[in-house]
């Protein structure tokens, strides 16, 4: 019988020769007997190793010789791994856009083999993760997850609307989910070219600028911000009003129109002038509006409204309307009716 010497070895082999549990290394020897063996009682490799050499070595009577050595890997330590988010929240620990979390790993004996990727673009979640892993070259694995906070949903303006007053709008809005609102004014304050005329947590509800020039042209924009920096954008434009609010100045009117304008403190009736090239109507409403009718009677002729361009002025009147005591004139606009005059 040929003399061998042979190893039998228990533990689990992972990937690339490497194992992942302990290794015990047993001989077999034949034929027995044999004189002499140095190396090859049974032995335990219970620690991480890039290489550890085995030799078992034995000798016979007949002068036989045989060396038979075997190395080992031992990597029974899964790696260490670290997400890496591509970049910090956006705003306030939130992020608004797709996130791309790269997991990176060390291993100290067999060395990294690979790390996984991950793209995290929502579903909304004040508590969510990306999850990866890492893998050793002998095949153990690691997984992990980065926590994160995620709102890429800007905030709904449901309504916005700007009502005009003597020299001053009235903005009214409704915002879901915003925790901050500003509004900018085109044309802006002293002659600026824009200006923030309001900025408020998202609960507010309501502002009142004032101080506008009647005439003028004016844009607001609505600005609706959350807390993870999303924002929504809404713009109006407005023509300013004096004391006279309705109609618009030059305003198009296809039926006739209801005038409305400031009331004044202390007054007890009103004169409202309406002309078209010359007076046509005078009237003493008590109350700050006049509805101006399809037909009339003024100083013996007969009147309807036809296509063209009016203006109406106001004045307020104290005591009694026999006294004649007016005030200054609270202001003039114009307004057409049907077609251009």
């Amino acid at each position: 019988m040929a003399a061998s010497v042979t190893p039998i070895i228990y533990g689990s082999l992972g990937a690339n020769g490497w194992y992942v549990t302990n290794i015990t290394i047993n001989w077999v020897i034949e034929p027995l007997p044999y004189e002499q063996s140095v190396g090859c009682d049974a032995r335990t490799i219970a620690t991480d190793t890039t290489d550890t050499a085995i030799t078992c070595e034995v000798w016979w009577p007949d002068q036989t010789h045989i060396a038979v050595t075997k190395h080992f890997k031992r990597d029974a330590t899964p790696p260490t791994v670290n997400p890496v988010p591509g970049r910090p929240p956006d705003a306030n620990g939130w992020y608004n856009r797709a996130l791309t979390v790269t997991f990176s790993g060390t291993d100290a004996t067999s060395q990294i083999a690979s790390c996984t990727q991950a793209t995290y673009a929502g579903p909304d979640s004040p508590n969510t993760s990306v999850s990866g892993s890492c893998s050793d070259k002998a095949g153990n694995q690691t997984a992990a997850s980065y926590a994160l906070k995620y709102d890429a949903t800007p905030p709904t303006v449901t309504s916005f609307r700007v009502a005009p007053g003597n020299r001053k709008a009235k903005l009214d809005w409704n915002v879901k989910d915003a925790s901050s609102i500003q509004f900018v004014r085109t044309p802006g304050l002293k002659a600026a070219a824009q200006s923030v005329v309001f900025s408020g947590q998202g609960s507010t509800k309501g502002f009142t600028d004032r101080k506008l020039h009647p005439g003028r042209q004016y844009q607001y924009s609505l600005k609706a911000t959350d807390v993870a920096a999303n924002q929504s954008a809404k713009a109006l434009a407005f023509l300013a009003r004096g004391a006279l609010l309705f109609p618009a100045p030059s305003a198009q009117v296809t039926k006739a129109p209801l005038l409305v304008w400031a009331p004044k403190r202390g007054a007890t009736y009103y004169n409202v002038i309406l002309t078209r090239g010359r007076r046509v109507l005078s009237a003493w409403p008590v109350q700050a509006r006049l509805q101006v009718p399809r037909a009339w009677k003024y100083r013996g002729h007969r009147y309807k409204l036809r296509p063209g361009t009016y203006s109406w002025f106001v004045w307020p009147g104290y005591g009694s309307l026999s006294a004649g005591r007016y005030g200054k004139m609270l202001g003039g606009s114009t307004f057409k009716f049907g077609g251009s005059g």
